[in-house]
């Protein structure tokens, strides 16, 4: 019967069924875990307030810039088969930890400050082990035929996770919030040992095919190999810079989005149910198009689609709210920017990595996916501050966003056809992929 649904969604192959379908499960639970906390810390920065979120954003780089080298570390002496089941221990492990420190402090700042820079580590992080793994997993065809339907699992999770929250913040209060998404997490340990079986199998098949050996080693190297990686590849700093437009379009509609629902929900209670609703609507309409229609656009029009057709939106957006500035405006574009994002610039993302060597995927890509999008995000609300300090109105600070959304699309354009057009880019050592 799944694999009868599969099929019919996403063409999916008889011998793909359950890669697919574990693939689907592990991110229904990191998606789930993640987005029954985004609400909350949503409603942490709108008590913290604009000016001091702005500091976290160059607060949480900081962090970044120091947990992605340790990842790098642990890339280089750990088999994949320890290390990713690991990864999601952590994650368990540090939200038991973070809700011991607000049960003791509920009243703090330093503790709030602390949640809010630590669960925005966090969400890029996480969502970049497993779409590393899957890159790693898939090949750039099966990406275009598959991801859809994988990142539909995802914003299943993305769905039930802000549902939950919206029921449960009453009944148990914000912070035990954390205790179930833990819970989550190490479920997603048992899906990530699974996957990893059919992963190794295949391996050892391929390997036997090809005369080779189908032992896992370590990926091995240098821990900061994927800052000269990027450094080294036109392609992989083009890349860079489409997750910096991306992360300041996000992050100048972010800090409006603060200001206008603190204006509208004066309770707190009544924000964390807002967010919460909000979020849920992203996700119906995430996973209507991932079902329907990201796997099609793929193969048929291929990553350039993806790629150009949320910023392209996003001109659009900026440009209305700059005419008809409100909160309802600001949340349909929200809305639009966030579900685009999910259900075809991720995956879009995603396949531009499916050619590259292995060290590339697992030490640039999270570079990328966490210290590059968190730096263009401190720079860019830095830069928004500033054009707010200066006495600029909401509405021409509105039409910059509308010119950042101008400049990603282009690059997107640009990262599109340089990956169609060369299968394997010219990134360091990609005709030596493990």
């Amino acid at each position: 019967m799944i694999a009868g649904v599969l099929q019919r969604l996403a063409r999916v192959e008889p011998g793909e069924t359950r890669a697919v379908f574990t693939a689907l499960a592990l991110f229904f639970c990191v998606l789930c875990g993640y987005f029954m906390l985004r609400p909350v810390r949503e409603t942490v920065g709108t008590v913290l307030g604009e000016e001091e979120v702005s500091t976290l954003f160059v607060v949480t780089w900081g962090a970044s810039i120091l947990v992605i080298p340790l990842y790098g570390l642990l890339c280089s002496v750990l088999p994949r088969s320890v290390l990713l089941p690991l990864i999601y221990g952590i994650v368990s492990g540090s939200l038991i930890g973070v809700w011991a420190l607000l049960e003791a402090n509920p009243d703090s700042h330093g503790a709030a400050r602390f949640f809010y820079v630590w669960i925005s580590v966090l969400n890029l992080f996480i969502v970049s082990v497993f779409w590393t793994f899957m890159v790693d997993m898939f090949s750039s065809g099966q990406a275009k035929r598959l991801f859809g339907i994988i990142a539909a699992g995802g914003t299943l999770g993305g769905l039930l996770g802000p549902i939950l929250t919206d029921v449960l913040v009453e009944p148990l209060g914000r912070n035990n919030l954390l205790l179930i998404s833990a819970a989550l997490f190490a479920v997603a340990i048992g899906f990530q040992l699974s996957l990893l079986r059919i992963w190794s199998v295949r391996r050892e098949q391929q390997a036997a095919e090809s005369g080779g050996h189908g032992h896992e080693r370590p990926i091995g190297g240098n821990p900061f190999a994927g800052i000269t990686l990027v450094l080294r590849s036109p392609y992989l700093l083009g890349f860079s810079l489409f997750v910096i437009l991306l992360a300041s379009a996000t992050t100048f509609l972010y800090f409006d989005q603060m200001r206008l629902m603190k204006e509208a929900f004066p309770d707190e209670n009544d924000r964390t149910s807002m967010f919460a609703r909000i979020d849920y609507i992203v996700q119906t309409l995430t996973l209507v198009t991932q079902l329907f229609f990201t796997s099609r656009i793929a193969s048929r029009l291929g990553v350039v689609v993806l790629l150009t057709s949320v910023p392209i939106a996003m001109i659009g957006g900026f440009v209305t709210l700059a005419a008809l500035g409100s909160f309802w405006v600001l949340a349909v574009v929200m809305v639009i920017r966030r579900a685009g994002e999910y259900a075809l610039t991720r995956p879009g993302r995603e396949i531009l990595f499916t050619s590259v060597n292995t060290e590339t995927k697992y030490k640039a890509k999270n570079l990328i996916d966490v210290v590059v999008y968190r730096g263009g995000d401190a720079l860019s609300a830095q830069v928004r501050a500033g054009l707010a300090a200066s006495g600029m109105a909401f509405s021409s600070i509105a039409l910059c966003g509308a010119g950042v959304a101008f400049a990603w699309a282009v690059v997107g354009f640009w990262l599109a056809r340089r990956h169609e057009s060369e299968p394997t880019p010219q990134t360091p050592g990609a005709r030596h992929a493990a």
